[in-house]
């Protein structure tokens, strides 16, 4: 089990953030191409940070910790599925947070969930704007 601690514990980050996408209507996962144009450079960048790292000998891994299946440059895959996980955990909150921040100045936290969720389409008060009116 210990060679699965690393990716049971990014699958972990995976499951406790789902909430801000299909709850709170982060819209992360909804949008795939603007997702995977986000994290390709971040991915390549620090993924050749470690290959050279790795071969000079600066940086490893416990073995103990990981699969043992590893990539080109002696990568294990864990640490890809760190560098996407981890930005997507920070994207889907992010993206929660600004939603509720924008909603007006006194609005409870609890409505601002809730204007989160709805990207101000909902007043805060919960009802919906008459037309003309403003959220």
């Amino acid at each position: 089990m210990d060679h699965f601690q690393y990716l049971l514990l990014m699958a972990g980050c995976v499951v406790l953030t789902l909430p801000l996408e299909v709850v709170l209507g982060a819209r992360v996962w909804r949008r795939p191409r603007r997702l995977v144009a986000t994290l390709v450079g971040p991915v390549v960048v620090f993924s050749a940070w470690d290959v050279a790292a790795i071969a000079d000998h600066w940086w490893h891994y416990a073995r103990r910790y990981v699969t043992g299946v590893d990539l080109p440059g002696r990568l294990p895959v864990e640490e890809v599925v760190f560098f996407v996980v981890v930005p997507v955990c920070a994207l889907l909150t992010f993206e929660v947070v600004s939603a509720a921040l924008a909603a007006p100045a006194g609005t409870p936290w609890w409505r601002r969930l809730r204007w989160a969720r709805t990207r101000g389409k909902t007043s805060p008060g919960g009802r919906r704007p008459a037309a003309g009116e403003r959220a």
